[in-house]
């Protein structure tokens, strides 16, 4: 009885449906999953699980088992669609990954208001989508689904849809990497106009060739390269197409240039790879419908920074502090790192682990490490990967329990990290990319970044935001 559970919750019961409300939670009206599972399920018709349910739930397991049918609150939105301004339901351009769907979602939602469209972006962030498929005045729907979502999800038929990339992460909700990966390979199902893909990950091109698509429907990879027949990409700074346009077998259209995407550049100015690629996935998804290259510039062109997305907070002694609380698995926080030169990061990581291991990343990224400080209740994988992979690095590692507010520790260390007269010169950064989940100590990624803003801007000296160019 989260977010969407209510929405779908008020959406069944303004069809007339008779709603049985299932938390842990002791509220009036609200069951238990034990007394439904054990009694209530015989009287039920449909199960709609919120994404926070794993398939081995016994809520989940025990309608299974009674062939009750089982929708995702995504499939709920799909069945109930409401005919949008153009007298009929509003067309989805999907999107899902690993990493990247939020920023992805809102250059999308910016592209397609640019276009003049009527939009939101929904799903996995912002309005619910059963709310959002129940709204007459939308006319197209930007949307990020988790693989929580997708698992449930059946019926779904986009206009467009991308996976953005793959990586090891939820494997404790679906038991391995091949079920959480075909759980994402549901977005490609019934795709009406186009597939979007990573060219520099072969398991999503792989996800399209095994997709049963509407006809007609084209397969466009993305790449941070220069671009082949059929995919968008990069050629110096400029972001092009040759996936869509009509001249595409001997020209590239150009959609817009790095500079269109300054707002999301580093503390060094450089815009990271992987918010280019973000960029021409978003790009892809909204020129499958119809938007002209122009409003891909100016859509993307608009767009501002999420929070705690490789945000700058502020500059203290030369030091630039970066949340980046939204790296909450190991393969947004290589990204993250990747994004800075070598020898400059002061990392703070560490969380809920989930069950992953982190050796890929540590080998990958050490030599982007200065120093580490290590927070969370799950330090051990991290430490272990350090030791074995950069056991030169200095690492501090902040107990739970310690008295004083974890982060006040953790930005403390850093920063005696960052200005060690001993360190290498050049620019120095304090990131915070966690690789892991926030709930063993923080109520969300996002409370975890604002204690982590709070705590720098706590520092003597603290100059809020700081340019974006090198170090003060």
């Amino acid at each position: 009885m989260g977010v969407s559970g209510r929405a779908a919750l008020e959406v069944l019961a303004a069809r007339g449906a008779r709603v049985v409300p299932v938390d842990d939670a002791s509220d009036e009206g609200v069951h238990s999953a034990e007394y439904l599972a054990a009694d209530g399920l015989a009287r039920a018709d449909l199960v709609v699980a919120s994404p926070g349910l794993a398939p081995h739930h016994p809520l989940l397991a025990a309608a299974a088992e009674r062939w009750l049918p089982l929708w995702s609150e995504v499939e709920l939105a799909w069945r109930v669609r409401v005919a949008g301004p153009a007298g009929e339901p509003a067309p989805w351009l999907a999107l899902t990954g690993t990493n990247g769907k939020t920023t992805t979602v809102g250059m999308l939602e910016s592209v397609l208001t640019a276009a003049g469209r009527v939009t939101a972006a929904v799903g996995n962030v912002g309005t619910p989508i059963v709310l959002a498929a129940t709204d007459p005045t939308l006319e197209v729907l930007a949307v990020e689904l988790s693989s929580f979502q997708l698992h449930l999800t059946h019926s779904m038929s986009a206009q467009a849809a991308a996976v953005l990339n793959v990586a090891p992460d939820h494997l404790d909700w679906h038991g391995s990497l091949d079920a959480y990966a075909a759980a994402k390979a549901r977005i490609y199902e019934r795709a009406q106009r186009a597939c979007v893909y990573n060219v520099a990950d072969p398991r999503t091109e792989q996800m399209v060739r095994d997709a049963d698509v509407v006809d007609g429907a084209v397969a466009v990879g993305f790449t941070t390269g220069t671009p082949g027949v059929g995919q968008v990409g990069l050629v110096e700074d400029v972001l092009v197409d040759r996936g869509f346009s009509r001249l595409r077998h001997t020209h590239a259209a150009e959609l817009g240039t790095l500079e269109d995407l300054s707002a999301l550049a580093g503390p060094d100015g450089t815009v990271p790879r992987h918010v280019v690629a973000d960029a021409l996935a978003a790009a892809a998804l909204a020129l499958a419908h119809g938007v002209d290259p122009a409003h891909v510039r100016d859509g993307l062109r608009a767009y501002g920074p999420g929070r705690h997305r490789i945000e700058t907070v502020a500059r203290v002694d030369g030091v630039a502090y970066v949340d980046d609380s939204k790296a909450t698995n190991a393969h947004a926080a290589a990204a993250s790192l990747g994004s800075f030169e070598p020898g400059s990061v002061v990392w703070v990581a560490g969380g809920l682990a989930k069950g992953a291991r982190f050796d890929e990343l540590v080998v990958g990224r050490r030599d982007r490490l200065r120093g580490v400080v290590l927070i969370g209740a799950d330090r051990e994988p991290l430490r272990d990967a350090l030791a074995r992979h950069a056991p030169d690095v200095p690492v501090v590692e902040i107990e739970p329990g310690e008295t004083e507010d974890v982060m006040t520790s953790a930005v403390a260390a850093a920063r005696a990290l960052a200005l060690d007269a001993g360190a290498r010169p050049g620019p120095v950064t304090v990131l915070l990319a966690p690789a892991c989940a926030s709930m063993d100590q923080f109520a969300s990624y996002a409370a975890r970044g604002d204690a982590f803003v709070a705590a720098v801007g706590r520092l003597p000296g603290a100059r809020a935001g700081g340019d974006p160019g090198g170090p003060a």
